[in-house]
C-alpha cells in the first residue's frame, strides 16, 4: 500500500510541476507578445489568483500517469496524456466556463493550437520529471 500512496504523491508533485512550468511559459508568451502576433488574446498576469488553480489542476490531472501508457516514451507518453486538459479546456473551459465559444475562438482563431502547445509543455515537464524522481 506504501507503494501506491508514494505513486499517487509522485504523479500529482509531477503535475503541479508541470502546471508551474505551464503557466509561466503561457505567462512568457504572453509578456513577450506571441500570441497577440496571431491574434490570440491569451496574456495573462502573473498571479497568485490566476497561478493557485492552474497548479493545483495541474496535478490533479497528473492523476492520468497513473495508467501504464506508453511508459518506454517518456515524450510521446507526456504529449498523449496532454490532449485530457486539452480537450477539457477547449470543449468545456472555453465555451461553458468562460463564454469565449468552442475551442475558445472568441480569443482568436489559433487559440486551439496555443492550447494544445502550452498544455503539452504540462505534459512533457510531468512525463520528463516522473521519468526523473523514479516512474509512477
Amino acid at each position: 500500500m506504501r507503494n501506491f500512496g508514494h505513486k499517487i504523491t509522485l504523479v500529482f508533485s509531477s503535475g503541479c510541476l508541470g502546471g508551474v512550468i505551464n503557466s509561466l511559459v503561457l505567462w512568457l508568451f504572453g509578456q513577450a507578445g506571441i500570441p497577440a502576433e496571431f491574434g490570440v488574446k491569451l496574456a495573462p498576469t502573473l498571479s497568485p489568483h490566476w497561478l493557485y488553480p492552474r497548479v493545483v489542476w495541474g496535478g490533479i490531472w497528473g492523476f492520468l500517469f497513473l495508467f501504464p501508457l506508453l511508459r518506454t516514451d517518456t515524450l510521446l507518453q507526456g504529449l498523449v496524456l496532454s490532449l485530457g486538459p486539452t480537450i477539457v479546456q477547449l470543449f468545456v473551459v472555453f465555451p461553458l466556463q468562460l463564454g469565449k465559444g468552442l475551442l475558445g475562438l472568441d480569443l482568436g482563431n489559433y487559440t486551439p493550437a496555443f492550447v494544445i502547445f502550452f498544455n503539452a509543455v504540462w505534459g512533457v515537464t510531468t512525463a520528463v520529471w516522473l521519468r526523473y524522481v523514479g516512474k509512477a
